[in-house]
């Protein structure tokens, strides 16, 4: 899902339909687990897709929605905020009872004024299984949560849109808002009344086509039948479809998710295959004459689409209505495509899940003096005063850092300094220790020598002429960047994790998890806000280390912090999240960055901020925050580098 700024203080959305790749019908055979304890939990592998419906969005006096669709020729929908009034259009039925239903739990909740919604555009087959109410259930959710600055997160509009369906008389399952989520996988827990979802690490490109039948079924009747089996089994033919629903598709969902993360599109084809033959097997029996599926069947054991996919299955309740397959490679796709459209008349869509750009540059701004550490840097550059490492051995703290980035195999690292500085790094990194000194290591202190000369093959050098803050310096690296995203570290920090995995290692694992900009943030006291940027959001997983974020502040007042940007948690009701030192950026960081440095934009002490250019990018295309397992310690002033040389390495 995404969103810009339009003009008139308009917002322009756009929601995916979604396509259940796994686990169809076990989003209301999970919840029956809250009357038969022994139901095992549905689980739905999930992802959006590429069409979806177009809007934009603004505030007014009342609700009202136009639609510019040709198949409802102009029609619109505008009543008061008034929940009674909304909740009754949405009985009623039709396309706007869904944005009725929404509004209705919204105005109940929230205090909130109006919105006019304007749908502009759908490239959403209707009726496909694909979920166009959900779309359009979220959209409303999300163009109010925006608007209003309701602060929620992603998991929040789902349930908002679940809700507001339910008032109407579709009263579709729980996993067609998956949608929230973006064209991104995400894995759904139905626990009885608990949901639960996490995101899919896609670590490949995953080609799948998903196609209308062009036959037809009745959903109702489907649901119907396979509803008199819950929420007990009374014979055999209902308690397979309990196995089938329950442990069968548990198992086949973790495989999924498996495969997914790890790139096996073969398997997962093969899964595919796998999960519609259990289907046909332990689910249709209970309702042959829509789940018999003749037209999809046929198209399964095609010879052609066999030839060109990994696999197959029906999507959604099943039946003959949409058919999803994962192609072989991008140009099996397109050619599916056009044979689906030729041969068989069938009106076809490509879904392409790609994973998130891995980060394989770093970049490093050093350019700064070090005044807080003088004397010492009128002979040491701040990066290399000295700090024991975790391994006893003691080194300048920047190679601290470098060692780190070469564990975690990033293969090109940027340092930002002066050209007067140049030389200090080639005679540590660059020229070979002399001999006579090489000769007096240890065999273990030899083998460091030739890390650290591997390390220096990975450096790169680009030059801050000015002094223009911390922005501008990042700003240096554009070319470098090269329009990837990169891992941007401070040159007086250094990261102890308290597990096996590297803090940066962590970062780099969540980015790729959501695929947004991502701040790795550290909590720190109320009295200590005004010496950081102060990061706000709410919770994106249940484990309470990402957060979308919703505000950053430059080192704000604590009063101001307190009214605004305390993030609630399980632990205690008020927590402030300062950076921790580490960054993912992406292009559109640079692009703002560019932005400021081109028509002077500074803060009251001449300087580039980033901070500034992150929060621009947040409110134009989100950016999440990441909470290590770990601490980072800085050696920027003396009462810290005195903490760092303490306690770092001593874990």
């Amino acid at each position: 899902m995404k969103e810009i700024k339009a003009a008139n203080n308009k917002i322009n959305l756009f929601v995916p339909g979604r396509l259940c790749l796994f686990g169809e019908h076990s989003d209301w055979a999970g919840l029956q687990k809250s009357i038969n304890s022994g139901i095992v939990p549905g689980y739905a592998v999930v992802t959006g897709i590429e069409e979806g419906i177009y809007g934009t969005a603004e505030k007014a006096d009342v609700f009202s929605v136009t639609s510019r669709l040709p198949e409802y020729h102009g029609s619109s929908f505008s009543c008061e905020m008034d929940m009674n009034r909304l909740r009754a259009a949405a009985r009623e039925g039709g396309f706007f009872s869904y944005v009725a239903g929404v509004a209705s739990y919204i105005c109940e909740w929230y205090h909130v004024g109006g919105m006019h919604l304007e749908i502009t555009d759908m490239t959403l087959p209707m009726k496909s299984g694909l979920s166009s109410s959900a779309a359009i259930c979220v959209m409303v959710a999300k163009a109010f949560n925006k608007l209003y600055d309701l602060h929620l997160n992603t998991l929040g509009l789902m349930n908002i849109a679940y809700w507001g369906e339910q008032r109407t008389p579709s009263r579709c399952g729980r996993l067609d808002q998956a949608c929230a989520f973006g064209v991104n996988p995400v894995i759904m827990t139905f626990d009885g009344n608990e949901l639960d979802v996490e995101r899919i690490t896609v670590r490949k490109p995953l080609y799948y086509v998903f196609a209308d039948l062009m036959a037809g079924k009745d959903t109702v009747k489907i649901l119907g039948d396979l509803n008199r089996a819950y929420p007990f089994a009374h014979n055999e033919m209902e308690t397979r479809l309990h196995e089938a629903l329950g442990e069968d598709n548990r198992k086949i969902t973790s495989r999924a998710i498996t495969y997914i993360s790890q790139g096996d599109a073969e398997k997962l084809g093969e899964l595919m295959t796998e999960a519609q033959a259990l289907f046909d097997e332990k689910v249709a029996p209970m309702c042959p004459e829509e789940l018999t599926a003749p037209v999809l069947h046929a198209i399964l054991d095609d010879p052609t689409v066999k030839s060109l996919t990994y696999g197959a299955k029906g999507v959604g309740s099943q039946g003959d209505g949409t058919v999803q397959f994962l192609a072989r490679d991008e140009a099996a796709q397109e050619q599916l495509i056009a044979y689906l459209k030729s041969e068989k008349g069938m009106t076809a869509y490509s879904l392409t899940l790609r994973p998130s750009a891995v980060v394989r540059k770093a970049v490093i701004p050093v350019a700064g003096f070090g005044t807080r550490l003088y004397p010492e840097t009128r002979g040491v550059k701040k990066e290399f005063c000295p700090v024991v490492d975790k391994d006893g051995l003691v080194k300048p703290a920047i190679l601290v850092l470098l060692e780190e980035l070469d564990q975690i195999e990033i293969e090109e690292i940027c340092l930002i300094l002066n050209k007067e500085e140049k030389n200090y790094y080639e005679d540590f990194f660059m020229k070979a220790l002399p001999m006579e000194h090489y000769n007096k290591l240890s065999k273990d202190m030899k083998a460091y020598e030739d890390k650290i000369r591997r390390i220096s093959k990975k450096l790169r050098f680009v030059f801050q002429e000015e002094q223009k803050g911390f922005g501008h310096a990042v700003y240096q690296s554009r070319d470098f960047a090269a329009s990837e995203p990169v891992l941007l570290l401070l040159g007086d920090t250094i990261y102890q994790s308290n597990t096996n995995t590297a803090c940066t290692r962590q970062l780099l694992d969540a980015y790729e998890q959501v695929g947004q900009p991502t701040v790795a943030v550290h909590a720190v006291a109320l009295e200590e806000v005004v010496h950081y940027g102060i990061f706000s959001g709410v919770w994106e997983n249940k484990e309470e280390t990402i957060l979308k974020l919703t505000a950053i502040s430059e080192k704000p007042s604590c009063e101001n912090a307190k009214d605004y940007l305390a993030v609630s948690s399980r632990k205690q009701a008020e927590n402030y999240y300062a950076a921790f030192g580490a960054y993912v950026i992406t292009k559109d960081v640079y692009d703002r960055l560019g932005y400021a440095v081109e028509r002077e934009i500074v803060n009251e002490k001449g300087e580039v901020e980033l901070t500034d250019a992150l929060d621009y990018v947040r409110k134009e295309k989100g950016m999440m925050a990441y909470i290590p397992d770990g601490r980072s310690y800085d050696i920027g002033n003396a009462a810290a580098y005195r903490k760092t040389v303490t306690e770092f390495g001593k874990q």
